[in-house]
């Protein structure tokens, strides 16, 4: 993409965990034209006003960030709401970019767009090999939408559209409401309250033996940082960590973090998920980019905005 620090920079969905860590990696990076605005001036499921709206303040690229996202309930409960504006979204964004002269965009993504059993660790060539998971196919279709209409419009108006697929995010300004939050800031909440009242057990969904790759979401930051300097030849890039461990692991983990010990209680009534999801993050090392937040400094970090916002 090759953009420098003076060019005007675009920030779809700047006040969700993702847009935020991006916006704030930036400014860090001494980008000096970030340009953001709130949903309630600018509604991005409206065509006419994203089109005029990128008329008006000519990037010279746009991150989109901004999407409906949630965990294993919310996605399988509100299935309509996040085909419809989700697609809405980034069409609404992709096509109005491309009005408005825009030539480079990165569009985030997220690792479910991989079917259901793929071989693992999973590479980019699996998109569409096979059977999406069942409780998050609505998102996932959109988002393979996305990624195909960023493909073609490559192709056709010789564009700089890359798509990046990050694994499972979590860091500050994450979703801890436990119907519509991912797992692991579900964990979050569930063992500090158990350790606030002195609960000892913990419920986790369906066995427990699911495997989640997890990244902190400044990696992802950095990431769209790298690309944005960099020239690619390929469209669709994983971004992931290596860092995987089972749902139960994962619980295990944060107990000891929170140095109490509970007893784990398996609801098998809930649904496991995607039994493995751990992405192959070859193409992305091969371009020079790397993660570099480990799970311990990632919690760390993590829960210190956890408690700004969840004091009892």
């Amino acid at each position: 993409m090759q953009i420098n620090k003076n060019n005007r920079i675009f920030v779809a969905g700047h006040k969700g965990m993702v847009g935020a860590a991006v916006v704030k990696y930036l400014k860090k990076k001494n980008y000096k034209n970030i340009i953001t605005e709130d949903k309630k001036k600018l509604n991005l499921l409206d065509q006419n006003k994203t089109e005029k709206y990128l008329k008006k303040t000519k990037p010279d690229c746009v991150i989109i960030a901004a999407a409906r996202v949630g965990g294993i309930v919310a996605n399988n409960k509100y299935k309509a709401n996040f085909i419809y504006e989700n697609i809405m979204i980034q069409t609404n964004l992709i096509h109005s970019s491309y009005l408005a002269g825009v030539k480079n965009l990165i569009f985030l993504g997220s690792s479910c767009i991989y079917p259901k059993f793929s071989k693992q660790p999973i590479n980019e060539d699996q998109l569409l090999a096979g059977k999406l998971e069942e409780t998050n196919d609505a998102y996932a279709i959109a988002k393979i939408a996305g990624i195909k209409m960023c493909e073609a419009y490559n192709k056709q108006y010789k564009l700089n559209y890359l798509c990046l697929m990050p694994t499972n995010l979590y860091g500050p300004n994450d979703n801890y409401n436990l119907v519509t939050s991912h797992f692991y800031p579900a964990l979050i909440k569930k063992i500090y309250d158990a350790k606030i009242n002195n609960k000892k057990y913990l419920s986790i969904w369906g066995n427990g033996k699911s495997k989640r790759e997890l990244m902190y979401v400044d990696d992802l930051a950095d990431a769209c940082e790298f690309f944005l300097r960099k020239k690619t030849k390929h469209t669709l890039i994983n971004i992931g960590s290596g860092i995987e461990k089972t749902i139960e692991g994962y619980a295990k983990f944060l107990m000891k973090k929170f140095q109490i010990k509970l007893k784990i209680k398996k609801d098998l009534s809930k649904p496991n998920g995607t039994p493995r999801k751990i992405l192959n993050s070859k193409l992305a090392l091969n371009y020079g980019w790397k993660s570099k937040v480990d799970l311990n400094a990632g919690f760390n970090l993590t829960f210190k905005d956890f408690l700004k916002k969840n004091r009892i």
